[in-house]
């Protein structure tokens, strides 16, 4: 049972970064309707970027991290207007040749600008808690309660602010919501940004959890789609769920099986799910 309940800490920790970066899939995806690929290069590119401001300017990891947020959320920004917005009436397979090309020219820039080789941000959480023979490090517990904060504040942002209403009433029926005087333009911006600063976010806390290193961000833009898939297309709160039993599959298959197997078992445990609910976790049935 300690083993088991050590897993699944272990799990609720990484669990948390792909819940950061399903929520910033699921509000470009259940509004705007595009399957941003890009987004987990662009995650790494924030984690990149936060490794530099923690290990030449000195920077505190969260002040660090909330710079790179901003800049994600500008690039976001750029990113929707230039390439994206062109093609917002136009076929889905433009966007999505698009979002390819995107993920392409981010893990380039990456490459180019900050090198081939793994590195981990460095943080001053470095204390280990013994909980009842439990192991609890204190960088896992704060990944976990800056998911945690991160998501309360979008849930509110998104649920009790007028520009919330406005990304719902696009969400819902864009069309309708034109027609109601909603600037779709100034949703699909803010969109964007939020989207870009969850990724940010969810990359600087990977590279602090784990590493980063070139190829990382397009396995954490499956595993986003994943957590999308497995919680229901455009679901906050299915995004939530998804992430934590993808991010707990995985722990308990690499505790109890072995870690080579872990996407697998992960993957597996969505294709069930998905066999009895093709409409994930908590998605609306159509």
């Amino acid at each position: 049972m300690t083993e088991i309940l050590q897993q699944a800490l272990n799990g609720l920790a990484i669990g948390a970064v792909y819940t950061l970066i399903a929520l910033g899939l699921t509000v470009v995806f259940g509004i705007l309707g595009i399957a941003h690929f890009a987004h987990g290069s662009l995650a790494m590119s924030g984690g990149y970027l936060t490794f530099l401001m923690v290990e030449r300017l000195g920077l505190h990891f969260f002040a660090a991290m909330l710079v790179a947020m901003v800049a994600g959320a500008l690039l976001g920004l750029l990113i929707e207007r230039l390439a994206y917005r062109p093609v917002r009436d136009a076929p889905h397979i433009n966007a999505f040749i698009i979002a390819l090309g995107l993920t392409m020219m981010l893990e380039g820039g990456n490459l180019l600008i900050f090198g081939a080789d793994q590195v981990v941000i460095p943080t001053t959480y470095r204390d280990v808690f013994n909980l009842a023979g439990i192991a609890v490090s204190e960088l896992r517990l704060i990944v976990i309660l800056t998911a945690l904060v991160l998501i309360s504040i979008i849930a509110l942002l998104i649920s009790k602010t007028k520009t919330g209403k406005s990304i719902r009433a696009v969400a819902q029926n864009r069309p309708a919501a034109v027609l109601m005087g909603v600037n779709v333009d100034r949703v699909s911006v803010v969109v964007f940004g939020i989207s870009s600063a969850l990724g940010v976010s969810a990359g600087a806390l990977v590279g602090a959890l784990l590493a980063i290193a070139p190829g990382v961000g397009e396995g954490l833009a499956v595993k986003g789609f994943a957590v999308l898939i497995l919680g229901g297309l455009g679901s906050i709160p299915g995004a939530i769920v998804g992430g934590v039993i993808l991010g707990v599959s995985e722990a308990m298959a690499a505790g109890f099986i072995s870690s080579a197997y872990k996407d697998v078992i992960a993957f597996f445990v969505m294709i069930v799910v998905l066999l009895f609910r093709p409409e994930g976790l908590l998605g609306k049935q159509r």
